[in-house]
């Protein structure tokens, strides 16, 4: 058996007697709940701090990140072998981390992260142009520096340190810059 109470609307007329778009959307302001302004303040407050605990862990791991130890040297590959102009993928410092190591036509070795700083797309090199160029949004990057020339990056790519020993080239650190 219906529900006298429940079949009427606001306005006092029956569910049948309502327009379309009542009967669809049955939806009684008295019946709704209410949210006092304690409950709201109490809800952003912890919504907030959620939120701030979540920024605390991103900027956390981004200076643990930024402290790590150096890695192992990585040998990457023989300086006498190394043409101008050639460029060599290896990974430093972790096995998912690409980077790329390159003879200039000047002869000057230098090696930068592989992947864009604005998303993470692996970079390709220009060195007749003497540039890093990101296929994803058109970025580049200037090859001596790493410095952003175009496009969306703003940050440079990270350096990788070199050294080389005995005609062997080693990668010894990552230098991260702003």
């Amino acid at each position: 058996m219906p529900d006298p109470v429940r079949s009427r609307h606001p306005d006092g007329q029956s569910t049948s007697q309502q327009p379309k778009w009542r009967q669809d959307f049955p939806i009684d302001t008295a019946q709704d709940e209410y949210v006092s302004r304690r409950d709201f303040a109490k809800f952003l407050v912890l919504t907030s701090g959620a939120m701030a605990v979540g920024q605390g862990y991103v900027v956390a791991q981004s200076a643990l990140r930024r402290s790590r130890e150096p890695g192992e040297p990585l040998a990457i590959a023989r300086a006498d072998e190394m043409a101008p102009g050639q460029v060599v993928r290896f990974n430093y410092p972790e096995p998912s981390e690409p980077c790329l190591l390159a003879r200039l036509d000047d002869g000057k070795l230098l090696a930068f992260g592989q992947k864009c700083t604005h998303l993470d797309c692996a970079v390709t090199p220009d060195l007749p142009n003497g540039k890093f160029v990101c296929p994803c949004h058109h970025g580049s990057f200037d090859a001596h520096t790493g410095q952003p020339l175009a496009g969306p990056p703003r940050l440079p790519l990270p350096r990788i340190l070199l050294d080389v020993r005995d005609g062997v080239i080693y990668a010894t650190g990552v230098e991260l810059r702003t």
